[in-house]
């Protein structure tokens, strides 16, 4: 800070003491939040911050309406939970609420009014997601929406909200959220009138109870149910796609072992660049005739002297009996590539002569049939198998470890007179 300025009014020799200036600046937000949990600079008008548990959410909405409504006097502010009792428990008088929070200017809490009262005259009303219709009539500066992914009528009650957004020259709303997939997140996502940013349970380990974050992380690092909590991921299958992820985490074997053979499937990318990925994927045959899938050893944004080495890196650390390489791309260069990386390497090329969905579907049809197992969680590899449709994945993108999947577990499982063909090189 600035030699002679003045901190929260201390100043000179008849200001406050220094303990007591050191004291402001350390419960100070801009110096106590971290850089996501500040609000955007910019023109804005939706902040959606989707965090896992414990991840600092709900201080950073507190923190974001306590320096709203002392900043200007005379605001108008909605504070919208799934229940009247959520706003109260969490927003307002739970341990990183609004009144707990509040150092300076802390506001009175009108209950039987459903209402908080600053000093300066700005008023933040509670509301429920259970009654849209308490919406109509009254009119806002700034509203804070508090996990919006489990709101009992959430398209209904924002749509109210929406209205009621009326006031000054940028009315602006704060969403903190656990990710769900539900329609309106996933439209909130897309509108460019939104600053979208995503916090983690581990950003916050500080403050939260010793061994916590370890013990998540290992029940549920990986799974949906983890990305989700933790990370703060919005994580989605496609009506129309060939797998699920509670299919896939049904299959889910830590303790999987390959005790037969094992192959490194590998589906070179079309061009070298940032945006590009190898997809390898290791499978073998356990005891019982299932397949194992063992690895996603995909390598992203390499040349081919990179992937080769990862190819080969698997190959040694399974113990694989073999290489199966889709030509198509690359022709006899695929192969020539991971010859000059590792000559020993045994290398069968198969070369694709149906579309990516039809060579999908009878691999799929193993997991249906719980014919296929995965030895761990493979995050990567499981959003393209649940992100892929009839046209492909929706980002548009090339489903190289997907193809990889599909060649490994046709080589293993599915009869080899049948398409698609494997050859000798």
């Amino acid at each position: 800070m600035g030699g002679s300025t003045p901190v929260d009014g201390a100043a000179g020799d008849g200001g406050a003491p220094a303990e007591a200036c050191l004291r402001r600046f350390l419960h100070d937000w801009r110096f106590l939040g971290r850089p996501e949990q500040m609000a955007p600079e910019g023109d804005w008008r939706v902040w959606l911050m989707m965090g896992g548990r414990g991840s600092g959410k709900t201080r950073a909405g507190a923190e974001w309406v306590q320096a709203t409504a002392t900043a200007t006097a005379g605001l108008r502010i909605a504070l919208v939970a799934e229940t009247l009792g959520d706003a109260r428990e969490v927003m307002v008088d739970g341990v990183s609420g609004i009144c707990a929070i509040a150092r300076r200017m802390a506001p009175d809490f009108e209950a039987s009014r459903r209402r908080l009262v600053w000093p300066n005259g700005s008023i933040a009303q509670i509301f429920s997601s259970e009654d849209p219709e308490s919406l109509r009539g009254p009119q806002f500066h700034a509203a804070w929406c508090d996990e919006l992914g489990k709101w009992r009528h959430p398209q209904e009650t924002f749509d109210m909200l929406q209205f009621a957004l009326r006031l000054g020259e940028q009315p602006r709303m704060l969403v903190t959220t656990t990710p769900r997939p539900i329609p309106l997140l996933k439209a909130l996502t897309g509108e460019p009138s939104t600053v979208l940013r995503r916090i983690r349970t581990v950003d916050n380990a500080d403050n939260l109870s010793a061994g916590f974050v370890a013990a998540m992380q290992a029940r549920y690092g990986g799974t949906r149910l983890g990305r989700q909590e933790l990370g703060g991921e919005m994580i989605a299958d496609r009506t129309d796609g060939l797998w699920s992820r509670e299919r896939i985490e049904a299959l889910v074997r830590r303790d999987g072992a390959a005790t037969g053979r094992i192959v490194v499937a590998v589906d070179p990318p079309a061009a070298a660049g940032r945006q590009s990925c190898c997809g390898i994927v290791v499978a073998g045959l356990a005891a019982d005739g299932r397949g194992v899938v063992l690895a996603d050893a995909s390598v992203e944004g390499a040349g081919p002297a990179v992937w080769a080495q990862a190819v080969s890196r698997a190959y040694r650390r399974f113990g694989a009996d073999r290489v199966v390489a889709e030509i198509n791309q690359g022709g006899d260069m695929v192969a020539a590539v991971l010859a000059s990386v590792d000559p020993s390497l045994p290398v069968s090329s198969v070369r694709a002569t149906r579309g990516k969905w039809l060579r999908a579907e009878p691999v799929a049809a193993l997991y249906e049939q719980g014919r296929v197992v995965h030895a761990g969680h493979f995050p990567a590899l499981e959003d393209q198998m649940c992100d892929f449709g009839p046209e492909g994945l929706s980002s548009g993108r090339s489903p190289d470890r997907l193809d990889a999947l599909v060649w490994a577990l046709t080589a293993l499982m599915i009869d080899t007179g049948a398409e698609p063909r494997v050859r000798e090189l």
